[in-house]
């Protein structure tokens, strides 16, 4: 402790105020629990300031530009002008409401929140340093505490945040005007994501992929038809390609590439205003000195946690993507309240069977639970229904009817394990599934439930249905 440092105790030191943190230190103020919660920057963390929210914010604003251009077959004509400041100023407000309501959240739910940079001292002990220069710092003493600092982009080799023409994904939903042209160095979520955002916001946006498809990580059914719209909006791909280098030209950059591994074939030079690397996250744990309470990180740099969300030290817990893949916001949110229902004495433990994943291109992507192969490999013996977004009469009138709903489940029990959904609203369609997951609903429970027509969400009744072999609007396998 540094003389002249005040000393405080509290029950729970949750560091980070991301949706993992700070819906841990909301949870434990609920449990009449002394929390102090501390972040170095603002309430809500990436996600609600330069990731989840804005991103969002973007990807509704400009694809209710792109659908108004583009609605002839629906008798509508307009030519919609965007007013990029304009835009970028309401996504600004959507970010300033929420991150107040986390405050006011914090403070109505008796949570201490410290704006500044905690570090371990020792096993019970974190000292403060407040935020604001000439603010002075403070010790904590806790009882427990919750690392919930998150992650940061990775950056690859001649390409530097700091380089004037280079991007993270939070730079990118930080620009003042729309650039002309746009390189994106990997086609994951968030690259496709931002890709999408500028190619309707009027960018000529080329991606650069090292591997031979977008969004590997998920199968060619779930991925053609997102790559199908991405051409449709002239977004072009560099595939099996890295980009090695770039430098000035005129008023613009040019960025090269190199066939990536043992690719045969040529590279190429790409021409951009500006280039948005997005190759991934990593999880950001060197800020806290994790050295002072015993625990180290695993090879891959995530800290190791039970089901219970403890580290090696049993009253230090982590949680979000400092523990590792999927990185998810939701995944984070329920860590937090597992981590503080253990540390209150509930009986909370993890249970990852029905964690959602969503992808928001167009059209979106989301999944939940197990694939047919992953169904099979763990010993069951999936049944399948599948249902076309073309034969939804609500897919049709909202003139998007790409993509369709996968059911799996086992064919013995009925227990639905997993669902596979591209097409419009796939990130709310999900959670039927995924509930279905949770409370051990059979695909039967589903195909009975009435549901209201016409809607998108008769889709998931229809596979459930059709996994039965008793689906009306399409054919039976």
């Amino acid at each position: 402790m540094v003389v002249g440092d005040v000393t405080t105790g509290t029950d729970v030191l949750v560091i980070g105020a991301g949706p993992g943190g700070y819906v841990a230190a909301i949870r434990g103020g609920q449990l009449d629990l002394d929390v102090t919660l501390v972040e170095k920057a603002d309430l809500g963390g990436i996600c609600l300031n330069h990731g989840c929210i804005p991103s969002k914010a973007l990807i509704t604003a400009t694809g209710i530009a792109h659908e108004a251009g583009n609605a002839e077959e629906l008798g509508v004509h307009a030519d919609p002008a965007i007013d990029f400041a304009q835009m970028m100023d309401w996504k600004e407000g959507v970010v300033d409401q929420l991150t107040g309501g986390v405050g006011k959240l914090c403070k109505a739910n008796g949570v201490n929140v410290i704006e500044g940079t905690a570090v371990f001292e020792d096993e019970h002990t974190a000292r403060i340093s407040h935020a604001g220069e000439g603010q002075g710092s403070e010790t904590i003493e806790f009882e427990h505490a919750i690392v919930a600092t998150g992650s940061e982009p990775i950056e690859i080799p001649g390409f530097s945040f700091d380089d004037e023409p280079v991007l993270s994904s939070r730079g990118a939903l930080q620009l003042e005007s729309v650039p002309d042209e746009l390189v994106v160095i990997g086609a994951g979520y968030i690259g496709m994501e931002l890709a999408t955002v500028y190619a309707k916001a009027g960018s000529d946006v080329t991606v650069v992929e090292m591997l031979e498809s977008m969004l590997p990580q998920y199968p060619d059914d779930l991925t053609r038809p997102v790559k199908k719209h991405a051409r449709s909006l002239d977004i072009d791909f560099e595939f099996e390609q890295t980009a090695s280098e770039w430098e000035p030209d005129g008023d613009k950059y040019v960025v090269r590439t190199e066939p990536a591994g043992d690719t045969e074939g040529e590279g190429t030079e790409l021409s951009a205003d500006k280039v948005m690397v997005a190759v991934g996250r990593q999880p950001l744990t060197d800020t806290v000195n994790l050295d002072a309470v015993g625990i180290e990180p695993n090879e891959n740099g995530f800290i190791e946690i039970d089901d219970r969300c403890r580290t090696d030290v049993e009253h230090i817990y982590a949680i979000g993507d400092v523990v590792g893949e999927p990185m998810l916001a939701h995944k984070a949110s329920k860590e937090g309240e597992v981590a503080v229902e253990h540390i209150a004495g509930e009986p909370a433990a993890l249970d990852y069977q029905a964690m959602p994943a969503v992808v928001f291109t167009d059209p979106e992507i989301a999944t939940v639970g197990m694939t047919e192969g992953e169904a099979e490999e763990k010993g069951y013996d999936p049944i399948v229904g599948e249902f076309p977004f073309r034969a939804s009469g609500r897919a049709l009138t909202a003139n998007e009817t790409d993509g369709s709903v996968k059911i799996v489940a086992d064919e013995e029990s009925g227990f639905v394990l997993g669902g596979q959904i591209v097409g419009p609203e796939a990130s709310e369609l999900i959670a039927e599934i995924g509930l279905a997951i949770e409370m051990g609903a059979t695909v039967e429970d589903i195909g009975s439930t009435v549901h209201t027509h016409p809607t998108l969400s008769e889709s998931v009744m229809e596979a459930a249905e059709n996994a039965l072999d008793r689906a009306i609007h399409t054919l039976n396998r």
